[in-house]
């Protein structure tokens, strides 16, 4: 990345999907191995396309968490070198703030920046948030899963049925052929904090669904698709899933929408929001990004490119550009925490 207008020079993402497919979810250790694996030669490429070398670099920032922490010490091992050899300055970078500032970055690239206070949904499969955003900037937790992630939840429920791993992506291109009301679901109830979110109950009334069905047929068939070819298209698993099954799936992707909206639509009003920011790998669910948009909002709404909602180095660099500018530098005794929270 470079100043003034902030633009992306490269953006280099190694996939870990195909090794953590057969196992309907990510492995930690295979996750760290691929990581080690894959860090160097992803590197050398981003610098090779942006056309520069180590020289040209201002500083390095890294993620410190939250994540899984054998992936970030990977990150943070490599990072910390890079630092002392070419004694670049060494910037830690919350995970969640990334993708809070890839929306930013793109909104500022478009000449429609993001305006304050702002709020921001962060949702993924490891973290369903909502934060109020401040100049500075400065961030202020509103609301936040108690169970399953949102992410986590689609990846389950697409797990359950045969669909395999990731399975969010999977239910929100078959959503569309299927009736959104033909299963009722109960829509979450918080005590405590009513901005809360709570998924397990959700996952669990699908697990309720089916025990009640004889599904085993139809999901072996669609597990059978699944060895016979790793990337179904939408009209192979249309073959292999009844017009009941649809209804369950469109009806699933509409409650968790509805949950997540009609939480950010509260903290939108409670806060007099100018922007609402949506980020993370779910910003990518074609369900959720039409139905943020048609919200009676008195803000706009912005959402990242799909190759910026789901994780990437552009976003924590993103991130890392104020932090430069304001002098907030880490030192070498950074540590890895798998529960970082974002203040």
């Amino acid at each position: 990345m470079v100043g003034g207008a902030r633009r992306i020079l490269s953006s280099v993402v190694a996939s870990q999907l195909d090794t953590h497919a057969k196992y309907g979810g990510v492995v930690p250790e295979l996750a760290s191995r691929e990581h080690l694996r894959a860090i160097v030669p992803v590197v050398a490429e981003a610098l090779a396309q942006a056309g520069c070398g180590y020289s040209g670099l201002g500083a390095v920032a890294v993620t410190s968490g939250p994540g899984l922490v054998g992936s970030l010490l990977v990150g943070l091992t490599f990072a910390k070198a890079l630092s002392f050899a070419h004694n670049l300055p060494l910037i830690a970078v919350n995970h969640i703030e990334g993708h809070i500032h890839a929306v930013m970055l793109e909104a500022e690239s478009t000449g429609r920046p993001v305006e304050f206070p702002a709020l921001a949904l962060v949702v993924s499969g490891g973290h369903t948030h909502l934060f109020e955003v401040r100049e500075g900037p400065h961030y202020r937790l509103l609301g936040k899963t108690r169970d399953d992630a949102a992410g986590e939840a689609f990846d389950k429920v697409a797990k359950l049925l045969g669909f395999g791993y990731p399975g969010g992506p999977v239910i929100d291109r078959l959503a569309p052929h299927g009736d959104p009301h033909a299963v009722r679901f109960t829509l979450a109830r918080m005590k405590g904090n009513p901005l809360d979110f709570s998924f397990s109950g959700l996952k669990t009334a699908v697990l309720r669904w089916t025990q009640q069905r004889d599904l085993t047929a139809e999901i072996e068939a669609r597990r059978a698709l699944l060895r016979s070819n790793p990337r179904p298209s939408a009209e192979d698993w249309l073959a292999v899933t009844p017009p009941a099954t649809l209804g369950l799936l469109a009806s699933f992707q509409r409650t968790v929408i509805e949950e997540l909206l009609r939480r950010a639509s509260v903290c939108a009003g409670q806060i007099a929001a100018r922007s609402l920011l949506v980020s993370g790998g779910v910003a990518c669910n074609s369900g959720l990004r039409a139905a943020a948009r048609a919200l009676p909002l008195a803000c706009p709404v912005h959402f990242p490119s799909p190759g910026l909602s789901t994780d990437n180095a552009a976003m924590i660099a993103a991130a890392a550009f104020g932090k430069l500018e304001r002098g907030e530098l880490s030192d070498y005794a950074l540590m890895a925490r798998a529960n970082l929270p974002l203040a």
